[in-house]
């Protein structure tokens, strides 16, 4: 039973490396989980509460601009994150079509037992 994949053939594993890899991070996932809770935040609000310096969070974020998840909002003299839903979204849709994958394979594994 094939599953038809046509809204994320066009991702392929070169375009989605960078943006798992920037997601493979424990301090990166916790930035973009704040993220996902509120407003555009300054580095000064994401740093607050957790040992990071600034310049820390500031790196993280570039890695997170970089991969496209996150953008900065010019609030002022100061900078302001927020999250990018659409890389998310994209990387949910390259999971379903890894998880459709390992369904059909495990169905035809299946099958072939079962004969």
């Amino acid at each position: 039973m094939a599953r038809s994949h046509s809204a994320a053939e066009k991702w392929s594993p070169k375009r989605a490396a960078p943006l798992f890899a920037a997601l493979g991070d424990e301090t990166r996932l916790r930035l973009v989980t704040k993220l996902g809770r509120a407003e555009p935040m300054s580095i000064a609000h994401l740093t607050h509460g957790t040992d990071l310096t600034r310049q820390a969070v500031t790196k993280h974020l570039r890695v997170l601009e970089g991969a496209g998840i996150v953008k900065s909002v010019k609030k002022g003299r100061e900078s302001h994150f927020e999250l990018a839903p659409q890389k998310i979204d994209d990387a949910k849709k390259w999971l379903d079509v890894l998880s459709a994958q390992w369904d059909d394979a495990l169905e035809r594994l299946r099958d072939l037992v079962e004969r």
